[in-house]
């Protein structure tokens, strides 16, 4: 069962720094439940732009009972992010209900480590592990003061539980007093911080990291070699970052040059689909479309998981993998809106667990 968008009024819009909003939605009764969500999960928002169907995934950055929230940075040239700048309340949104496997469980002396607008889904998850009681350092990286996010939220945080919340701003075009505040979060200026008694690595039971993808895996690589257990480590990246999709394999584009048309069976709800890539496809889920068959999807971007699905029959390769645990890859799993294939015939189970 595939979950579809629902439309929700914006109840409240504000500026978050020089270049962003938050937006808070009303969630009517009888959809509560399904609007339930894991601190750390994200909704994925649509809306018709000029035409085009545009979806694009921002995490929740709700604290506990407080109306259910995301952040959007305006990004250059970002159709979706654009848009969001302009919304106001009673303005409505389709969105999907929360989803997304970056989420906070039981841990209780927990790292962030945030760039940007990665800031979103720590606000969520700091708000409801103090709660909690557990004991929170973030440390956030940004150009200056002027850009950081929910800067009053965080404030008001660190009044509210000064024991047991601490927040380290990292500046790469403000300058600090101290220096090993200032630059970019990198894995090695981790370090420092770890040595030099900043954060706590080795009590910390759960590392979460957002932001850019290279920012990640240093930091992530950083982490493991200073003892961290890979297992506690949880990492989300929303938006690609100028990382561009691998070219095509010499596989695929020998299927995708050869002339003939790939045959693909689909499994869905219970029934097969068939349909053809051609030479020009992007995708699998652009191949479909054109066939007027909807695969399920959110954003299109590789980040959202939406359209996992298990490879069962031939070959594929992806253009990008933002959110597939290796284990998946290892069990044959793929993200259909990445998708391209590597024979001649390929068969996707998009029900598979």
């Amino acid at each position: 069962m595939h979950m579809a968008f629902h439309e929700l009024v914006i109840s409240g819009v504000r500026q978050e720094g020089t270049d962003a909003v938050a937006l808070e939605f009303a969630v009517p009764q009888e959809l509560a439940a399904e609007f339930a969500y894991v601190p750390g999960q994200y909704l994925t928002l649509r809306a018709d732009i000029d035409g085009q169907d545009v979806r694009r995934s921002y995490s929740i950055a709700s604290a506990p009972d407080a109306p259910l929230c995301v952040g959007v940075r305006q990004v250059e040239d970002g159709v979706f992010s654009t848009y969001a700048q302009g919304l106001k309340v009673g303005d409505t949104v389709q969105v999907i209900p929360p989803e997304g496997r970056f989420m906070l469980q039981n841990q209780q002396d927990i790292l962030l480590i945030a760039a940007g607008s990665g800031i979103t889904p720590m606000v969520s998850i700091a708000n409801a592990a103090l709660a909690k009681g557990a004991r929170v350092t973030l440390v956030y990286g940004n150009r200056d003061f002027k850009h950081v996010m929910f800067r009053s939220e965080l404030e008001a945080l660190k009044d509210q539980y000064m024991g047991r919340f601490t927040l380290i701003h990292i500046l790469s075009r403000e300058e600090q007093d101290v220096p090993l505040l200032n630059g970019r979060i990198t894995g090695e200026k981790i370090g420092r911080m770890a040595k030099a008694g900043a954060i706590d690595l080795e009590a910390a039971d759960g590392v979460f990291l957002c932001g850019p993808g290279e920012m990640i895996t240093d930091v992530s690589a950083a982490l493991s070699g200073l003892g961290v257990a890979k297992s506690a480590i949880h990492s989300e990246r929303f938006t690609p970052d100028g990382e561009a999709p691998r070219k095509r394999s010499k596989a695929a584009q020998a299927v995708a040059g050869s002339g003939v048309e790939v045959e693909v069976e689909v499994i869905l709800d219970g029934s097969r689909k068939k349909f053809r890539v051609e030479e020009g496809d992007e995708n699998i889920v652009a191949a479909a479309a054109r066939q007027g068959l909807e695969l399920p999807y959110s954003c299109k971007g590789g980040m959202c998981c939406t359209c996992r699905c298990r490879v069962t029959e031939g070959s594929a390769e992806m253009a990008v993998n933002y959110s597939l645990e290796p284990w998946e890859l290892e069990a044959g799993f793929t993200l259909a809106c990445q998708t391209r294939p590597t024979s001649e015939k390929l068969v996707l189970d998009f029900d598979a667990a």
